[in-house]
């Protein structure tokens, strides 16, 4: 039997929002393990001067859930 954990976290980037769901998981394998599914659930984007200068995400991200 297996138990999921989820957690949500936001990522930034000045490329794109693909590269800040991929910062995300990065940033978060260095301290979780088994990580399964990470699930957008949120994209906007800072705009100065008619120009997207910011990309963010707000990603669902499950992890395998271990006890002790």
């Amino acid at each position: 039997m297996s138990v999921y954990k989820f957690i949500e976290l936001v990522g930034t980037s000045e490329k794109s929002w693909e590269d800040a769901v991929a910062q995300i998981v990065a940033t978060a394998s260095k301290s979780l393990k088994d990580l399964r599914v990470a699930e957008v659930k949120e994209m906007d984007a800072k705009i100065e001067d008619g120009k997207i200068i910011m990309y963010r995400v707000k990603v669902s991200l499950s992890f395998k859930y271990r006890q002790g």
